[in-house]
């Protein structure tokens, strides 16, 4: 584990907590999910109702071929499936199966538990922490998508 303590500006420290919570939180999803892998994680989260492939790749920042080839390692395992897109019948909707559901709903689960392990925080705080977090991310996706955003 390194030592951190040699960072001297608060807003160094925060910024290196924020990636040290993300990076902890995917390792956890990668030993209790390990036949799943962090890319095809996101797109699952990304399911709760049907999108297009297209979509899909522009939210992750991907080329369709890579969400394609995503798509179709998650369709064998059985988590997806696709379907022509009734507004466009050039596209593709991806919509979970019932279970995709099943493991988007563990998935769920298991970031909650990991989330308050994590990051060690009582109730009230993690209530605060949660509140917080989700106004940066309102703020943020107001400006637009960070280049280079992993999901």
């Amino acid at each position: 584990m390194p030592d951190l303590s040699d960072i001297d500006h608060p807003d160094a420290r925060v910024m290196l907590s924020i990636v040290m919570l993300y990076w902890s939180l995917h390792d956890r999803l990668s030993c209790e999910k390990p036949e799943l892998s962090k890319q095809e994680r996101l797109i699952l989260m990304r399911l709760s109702e049907p999108r297009r492939m297209g979509d899909l790749a522009r939210f992750m920042q991907a080329l369709p071929s890579t969400i394609t080839v995503l798509t179709d390692g998650l369709e064998t395992k059985g988590l997806v499936a696709r379907r022509r897109d009734p507004k466009d019948r050039r596209a593709w909707l991806l919509e979970l199966t019932e279970a995709g559901q099943t493991t988007l709903d563990e998935l769920g689960a298991m970031l909650e538990v990991a989330l308050r392990e994590e990051t060690g925080l009582n109730s009230a705080d993690f209530e605060t922490f949660s509140d917080l977090l989700l106004k940066i991310r309102s703020h943020i996706m107001a400006k637009g998508l960070p280049k280079g955003l992993p999901f």
